[in-house]
């Protein structure tokens, strides 16, 4: 069986360039059945057929003198949101893989009033997940956060009763189907990684 690195087979599939090839596989795009590549130098066979996913477009929802509203497709980054509106002043980050509201400062006295909101856990934060299992009551996750960053920026983060920083997730059934569960989750604080590592705990 003849093999190639998955993003050159990738790259011929569909026309593109090594490069793109590769970010596409490296932001989570490319399957091969419904499985994710997830490393984009795997060799694998050059009969493989890849499918993608096309990443929504980023949209404005809201805007006034002081704030900008942005909504954020999955498997953006929000380094690359905060680079396409570059002279704002970003106030949220969200996950890669997550879609949702980012916000922006268009001055620094809202920026400052902002944080400080931010800060004093003043912000409502609503989140829809769908998550592995049958979740059909309410429940408040109470369990501390600590988060390590690496010396590439990369950052991971894990339940830790004695060095974690407090950590509050209440969760609420929405819907049941087979073995997967859609759930509303409100955070009352705003740790890295909160919501997965709360919900995997």
């Amino acid at each position: 069986m003849e093999v190639d690195k998955a993003y050159k087979v990738l790259a011929r599939q569909e026309n593109i360039s090594n490069g793109k090839a590769k970010e596409l596989i490296d932001k989570g795009l490319v399957k091969v059945g419904n499985k994710k590549v997830m490393i984009a130098r795997a060799d694998i066979s050059v009969k493989t057929r890849f499918s993608v996913k096309d990443i929504a477009p980023l949209k404005v929802i809201f805007q006034d003198d002081d704030i900008l509203a942005v909504d954020k497709p999955a498997f953006l980054t929000a380094d690359e949101v905060s680079k396409k509106f570059s002279k704002y002043l970003l106030l949220n980050r969200l996950d890669k893989e997550t879609s949702g509201v980012m916000l922006f400062a268009k001055n620094e006295e809202f920026q400052r009033k902002a944080i400080s909101e931010f800060k004093h856990n003043r912000v409502y934060k609503e989140y829809v997940a769908v998550v592995e299992g049958k979740v059909i009551e309410e429940e408040i996750i109470e369990k501390p956060i600590l988060t390590i960053k690496n010396n590439k920026g990369v950052a991971r983060s894990k339940i830790d009763s004695k060095k974690g920083k407090s950590a509050t997730t209440r969760v609420y059934p929405m819907l049941v189907e087979g073995n997967k569960s859609k759930i509303k989750v409100v955070i009352d604080t705003g740790r890295t990684h909160q919501i997965r590592v709360h919900l995997n705990s």
